[in-house]
């Protein structure tokens, strides 16, 4: 195995870092790279019912439902992260995280049947719903 020098491992480690941040990674578990005009919606919800487990469980059932359409390139699930800082905002309950090719992929999942089904069953557990769409420069 071939010795590094400090400054070579600081260095290749550094390139790598900023090659990351910069897209060259491919997208966490899907295989595809980052480009221009790649879609990213992320969806907040606060339940009328905070702090309910019974809820928040329902509402990730319903959204689990929704990876079955197929131009969803990436899928997550998550919650409040058990960070503090000012800038964090940590009172919603759930975060519905897609990333999709293209605006147009977005908009069919929003016209998609199982995504309308989904609003219909689910939209009474939810009391705000707030959405941040951006495209990849």
């Amino acid at each position: 195995m071939k010795k590094l020098s400090r400054r070579s491992f600081l260095g290749n480690s550094t390139f790598l870092s900023v090659a990351g941040l910069l897209g060259f990674a491919p997208l966490a578990g899907s295989g595809k790279r980052a480009q221009k005009g790649d879609f990213v919606h992320h969806v907040y919800f606060w339940l009328k019912n905070p702090g309910s487990k019974e809820d928040k469980a329902k509402l990730i059932e319903g959204l689990n439902t929704l990876k079955a359409i197929k131009q969803i390139q990436l899928a997550r699930i998550g919650e409040p992260a058990p960070t503090n800082r000012d800038v964090i905002e940590k009172g919603y309950d759930v975060s519905w995280l897609l990333f999709f090719d293209n605006l147009e992929d977005e908009e069919i999942y929003q016209k998609h049947p199982v995504h309308l089904k989904f609003v219909e069953n689910y939209s009474h557990l939810w009391d705000k719903v707030i959405v941040y769409d951006s495209v990849d420069v």
